[in-house]
């Protein structure tokens, strides 16, 4: 589950497909959304802009195991998303959206898939586009050399 969201935000979005079964399905009820099979879903996935920058944040996370090869998950999840991103530190906001997953896996020769996940979004809006100028300097901080504080290796 957490896989999901390192691979989509840290720029291995192409891969998400693999965590799927070959049938595997992702639903949005919201505007009747789904796209269906591992194939379909690595297009999908490598529809993503390229400048598009995205953290997701996952808590709340209960799986129960319903047999040796089956189980079902709930997490909540909040996305932060730009568009129009080229580097550097973004100026915080808002999360674009607040929902939560609601997973079904399925082990296949000792490995588990998600055969079907479903996003569930109460909180969303639309997608922001970083202005050029934005984009360019990605909002850096400004700060003055007396504002500045030592950070540590992190």
């Amino acid at each position: 589950m957490v896989d999901f969201l390192h691979r989509l935000d840290l720029g291995e979005s192409s891969s998400v497909a693999e965590l799927f079964s070959l049938d595997g399905v992702w639903h949005w009820p919201f505007g009747n959304r789904q796209i269906g099979g591992r194939e379909a879903l690595r297009a999908y996935l490598a529809s993503r802009p390229k400048d598009r920058l995205s953290r997701r944040l996952m808590t709340n996370i209960l799986v129960t195991v319903e047999s040796e090869a089956t189980a079902r998950a709930v997490s909540y999840v909040t996305t932060y998303r730009v568009d129009g991103y080229s580097g550097g530190m973004v100026e915080p906001r808002l999360p674009a959206n607040v929902g939560h997953y609601e997973d079904v896996f399925r082990k296949i020769d000792g490995v588990w898939f998600l055969a079907g996940r479903t996003v569930f979004l109460p909180f969303g809006g639309g997608m922001e586009r970083l202005p050029l100028a934005d984009a360019s300097s990605a909002g850096r901080l400004r700060c003055r050399p007396s504002d500045r504080q030592v950070a540590g290796p992190w």
